[in-house]
């Protein structure tokens, strides 16, 4: 097997999986953008971890579960839920969560957002791995396949980090942008969704095309909707809640004195 031939597709590897990994950069940045500073580096650390053991898994075991009906439609519903949440976070006032358990709920939402989102990437990943261990040695085809997607998956890790920390930057400065990342994981559940193999059995596949780019509109409208409607009744909630006075009451008039 030629050395040079398996750096190649090392590098194919690794750029297919950088150029697919925009939306792991998004999720990684909104679900670690509540952390305190020093536990930012870890939940990107390990929510890039999480990303890159996932898609292996995925790529080397799962991939050809892609065409079962409904897998796709579960998946949408899971990841729209997701970018829901990551526009409506808990409340922050309870101070007993340890910040342990913050990071592992951020490496959690990477983790649920991840398996989803990994189900179309995946398939681009194990062709070209594919392709190119058959080329460089067929009778081996299967190990080299292997040695290449875990190979060239690990190494794109530091570029999932560096993108994670940019994109969270941008967040802290602009946080308008939360919003457009939540619409991202929105598009990106419609988009998963609307190419389900059930719905092929209910509707002619050309009308299914056509309506690619309508049901990830969609998708990104919905999350928007839906925590901006979350978001209003939380904040009508708060103002409706009775006043505590000095006097130690909920609901009476401060005392004149």
């Amino acid at each position: 097997m030629s050395q040079t031939a398996f750096w190649i597709a090392a590098l194919k590897i690794i750029g297919i999986n950088v150029i697919l990994s925009g939306d792991n950069a998004v999720v990684i940045a909104l679900a670690c953008r509540m952390l305190p500073a020093k536990e930012r580096f870890w939940g990107m650390v390990l929510g890039a971890g999480v990303a890159v053991l996932l898609r292996i898994v995925f790529t080397l075991v799962v991939a050809e579960a892609m065409g079962y009906q409904f897998l796709k439609l579960i998946g949408g519903v899971l990841l729209l839920w997701v970018a829901v949440k990551l526009l409506v976070p808990e409340d922050e006032g309870d101070e007993k969560i340890e910040a342990a358990s913050n990071l592992w709920k951020a490496v959690r939402i990477v983790a649920i957002a991840d398996i989803v989102m990994s189900l179309d990437n995946v398939i681009a990943i194990a062709a070209a791995a594919e392709t190119a261990a058959a080329t460089l040695d067929l009778a081996h085809a299967s190990s080299i396949k292997a040695v290449l997607i875990g190979f060239g998956l690990v190494t794109s890790v530091p570029m999932i980090i560096a993108g994670s920390a940019l994109l969270m930057a941008l967040l802290d400065r602009f946080p308008i942008l939360v919003w457009a990342g939540a619409a991202l994981l929105g598009w990106v559940a419609g988009d998963i969704m609307i190419k389900d193999a059930a719905l092929a059995r209910f509707f002619d596949p050309a009308l299914l095309e056509k309506l690619h780019y309508p049901a990830a509109a969609a998708g990104a409208i919905f999350v928007l909707l839906v925590g901006a409607l979350i978001r209003r009744s939380r904040n009508i909630a708060a103002m409706e809640e009775p006043m505590i006075t000095r006097a130690g009451h909920i609901g009476d008039p401060p005392k004149k004195h």
